[in-house]
């Protein structure tokens, strides 16, 4: 996966508001590679989901910026 297509990706699975956990699929096609879990109101229940993965790396909360600008953790 390229960075621009990952970015791509990125930006389509930002929600407008609240916060989406977000997983990686190695084995899917190349411009397909990201996976919604859930979508979180609060950013501390996204963060707590993604601690209970089991492979917590794997996973990042997407969401928008106070200027709306992407974000990723």
């Amino acid at each position: 996966m390229t960075k621009d297509t990952f970015e791509k990706e990125k930006i389509k699975l930002t929600p407008e508001e609240g916060f989406d956990l977000v997983g990686i699929d190695y084995f899917a096609d190349s411009d397909n590679k990201l996976y919604l879990v859930e979508h979180f109101e609060m950013y501390q229940d996204a963060l707590n989901a993604k601690k209970e993965r089991k492979n917590s790396e794997e996973y990042f909360i997407l969401y928008k910026g106070a200027v709306g600008e992407y974000l990723c953790r």
